[in-house]
């Protein structure tokens, strides 16, 4: 009997495109501005729909959506990691374990959306039959949702995608990653080290890769007194992927049976 299964199926993008929210736009409507840029580097405007006043109503928008959306997923964890990981690196492999794990767990895996580390993570949850969450964003150079999301949401704005990643999440792995890795790694250290957020913890995969950089935290940065070297233990390390897991849930509270039934914790039916 002939699969029903769709995915790895999907034919490739004949020309360069990118999300605006839920627009797609492509060939010469793809090089606009982003909504971000408008926002925040643009003091121009032709018509209300470039004003301040607009531009709140469709942050809004993205905050009812993102909440509406998210509000009954259930215990989740968020997977960050390098976009351009490859399928058959380790890193990929690792994200993949991740969100199979916490899946098997009970617990939904959110990501970025986007392709390397964080399809390996939304690949491992659909393999155990888990919620693969992707919130995508607008980018000049985005290639859309992997095709291991079950449930997409797509931003225009940062600062409201970053809201969903800590509200519904109850820790961050962080596997090697870029700039925007980082990011959400900082702002994460940021809102346990002010108490924003408690019983939050934060795991970061590769002991190779973010050595140095605690190095630098600890050798540089608190030595100037910029931070306490306690502050230095909001973050766990390891090499692996079973013990990352297993750290980002210690603080949780996933379904229990390690049946793989991550999907009883799904979104509300229209």
């Amino acid at each position: 009997m002939p699969s029903n299964d769709k995915r790895g199926q999907f034919d490739p993008v004949p020309d360069p495109a990118r999300r605006r929210g839920s627009v797609v736009l492509r060939h010469k409507q793809a090089q606009t501005p982003q909504a971000d840029r408008y926002l925040l580097d643009s003091h121009e405007g032709s018509g209300f729909t470039h004003t301040d006043p607009w531009r709140v109503l469709r942050i809004q928008s993205e905050f009812v959506e993102g909440f509406g959306t998210l509000s009954e997923l259930g215990p989740a964890v968020s997977v960050f990691g390098s976009a351009r990981a490859h399928r058959d690196s380790e890193n990929y492999a690792h994200a993949e374990t991740i969100g199979r794990i916490l899946a098997e767990a009970g617990y939904a895996v959110i990501t970025g959306g986007g392709p390397g580390a964080m399809e390996g993570a939304n690949k491992g949850a659909v393999s155990a039959a888990g919620t693969s969450v992707g919130l995508g964003i607008e980018l000049p150079f985005e290639t859309g949702l992997n095709e291991w999301v079950d449930v997409g949401i797509n931003f225009r704005y940062f600062f409201a995608r970053k809201t969903m990643f800590v509200k519904y999440s109850q820790g961050f792995i962080v596997l090697p990653g870029g700039f925007g890795t980082l990011d959400e790694l900082f702002e994460a250290l940021t809102l346990v080290q002010t108490e924003k957020v408690t019983s939050f913890p934060i795991v970061l995969m590769g002991t190779a890769y973010w050595g140095p950089l605690l190095d630098w935290l600890r050798g540089t940065v608190a030595a100037h007194g910029a931070i306490s070297l306690s502050d230095l233990d909001l973050v766990k390390v390891t090499d692996d992927p079973v013990e990352a897991a297993q750290l980002a849930m210690a603080h949780g509270n996933g379904n229990g049976n390690g049946n793989g039934n991550g999907r009883g914790h799904g979104l509300p039916k229209e």
